[in-house]
């Protein structure tokens, strides 16, 4: 599916659908409180009743049965990181990237990174095919989490060794970086991951809990949060 479709609506709003505890939600969220603009959350759940990403309006609403979708008027997008970047062009001021191209490069980098290499080994339906099909039962699901996120974000610390590292991923204003690392090492101290040896990667995730839009883009100040 393109990341970006046509569907009939009255209405301009931006509708973020969304779950509490989905990684990619909370990107966008981040990204649409950091750019201060007005939205609606339409919740997703993800586990009860089967899925409710399974049923047949959202189905043809997002193909793929994940979470986020925004709404933006007639247009229907999907994929978190088609949606950052989405946003950015629509709504360039504030920007979550820097203005020049290898800078940019380097902040794309860094959420690639988490999105496209962590993200896709430990989201629901991963962990799901675990301890279902896969037969690894809950101790062979953590080992896994632990094992590639660890791995992960190792990575990820060493790319965070640049020189233009600063308060944030890149610099001293949040960026799309930011807005994928917070979310992952959520998840990941969720699961108990080892993060002692992160010391850049927790400064960071520390700066960004103090801003006001993150705060409120946290999955416990989500109205379906449990």
């Amino acid at each position: 599916m393109n990341s970006e479709s046509r569907v009939p609506s009255p209405e301009s709003r931006l509708t973020l659908y969304s779950y509490w505890r989905s990684s990619a939600s909370y990107r966008v969220r981040m990204a649409l409180n950091l750019k201060g603009l007005e939205y609606t959350i339409q919740p997703v759940h993800l586990v009860r009743d089967g899925g409710e990403q399974f049923a047949d309006d959202y189905t043809r609403l997002n193909p793929q049965q994940l979470v986020p979708t925004l709404v933006d008027g007639e247009t229907v997008l999907t994929q978190s990181l088609a949606i950052l970047e989405y946003l950015e062009e629509r709504h360039p001021q504030p920007s979550l990237l820097p203005k020049e191209s290898a800078d940019r490069a380097r902040v794309r980098a860094i959420a690639q990174a988490i999105a496209c290499e962590i993200h896709p080994l430990n989201n629901l339906r991963v962990l799901q095919y675990l301890t279902g099909p896969a037969g690894l039962g809950e101790a062979g699901k953590m080992a896994w989490y632990r094992h590639w996120t660890e791995a992960g974000l190792a990575a990820v610390e060493r790319m965070l060794g640049d020189e233009r590292t600063g308060r944030f991923c890149h610099g001293n204003e949040p960026t799309v970086a930011d807005c994928c690392l917070l979310p992952q090492v959520y998840n990941a101290e969720r699961f108990e991951c080892d993060l002692t040896s992160f010391a850049t990667i927790r400064r960071i995730c520390d700066e960004l809990k103090n801003l006001p839009a993150v705060v409120d883009a946290m999955p416990e100040n989500q109205p379906d949060a449990a």
